[in-house]
């Protein structure tokens, strides 16, 4: 089996578009990252690989994540492609490029892109993909070129807002 773990940015700064590839995380994003980390870390999901936007947002996001599924953040693997933008076309053909040993990946980054990268892999799709939102996709193959359109099934959907009391 394999697993793409599809993760939105945290809340970030909402200052003007003039410098966006900066723009940090707010407190509440920080914090949303912490509750999804830690979420993630309670239902023992691992990464064999991280790979994020190097936009400050997702990165840091990705850090926050990192830390509390005790992935090491220096290898986290960063890929301009994300932040630039990708069809989902393009995403497909970089996951059936994964190395076979490698399981589970987390991707890092925006929207709409990554609501569109949902939908394009799950055999249905229409939930929304607010800040931090996190979906867990399963493939039941074992070897990452044979991923296809349409093919995964959700295994988890995780938002801040439900770990919120």
């Amino acid at each position: 089996m394999k697993r793409v773990v599809i993760v939105r940015h945290a809340k970030a700064v909402p200052y003007g578009y003039h410098d966006d590839f900066h723009r940090d995380l707010q407190d509440r994003g920080k914090k949303d990252a912490k509750l999804v980390g830690k979420e993630l870390h309670k239902q023992e999901i691992e990464a064999d690989a991280m790979i994020s936007s190097p936009a400050k947002r997702a990165l840091k996001t990705a850090r926050i994540i990192a830390k509390k599924i005790k992935f090491n953040k220096n290898d986290i693997t960063q890929m301009n492609e994300i932040y630039e933008g990708l069809s989902t076309y393009e995403f497909l053909d970089i996951i059936n490029k994964l190395p076979i040993e490698w399981n589970t990946v987390f991707f890092f980054g925006h929207n709409p892109g990554f609501h569109l990268l949902a939908g394009y892999l799950l055999s249905r799709y229409t939930e929304d993909m607010p800040t931090c939102a996190t979906i867990g996709i399963d493939f039941d193959e074992n070897d990452w070129k044979n991923i296809k359109a349409h093919s995964g099934r959700m295994a988890f959907r995780i938002i801040p807002k439900m770990l919120k009391s």
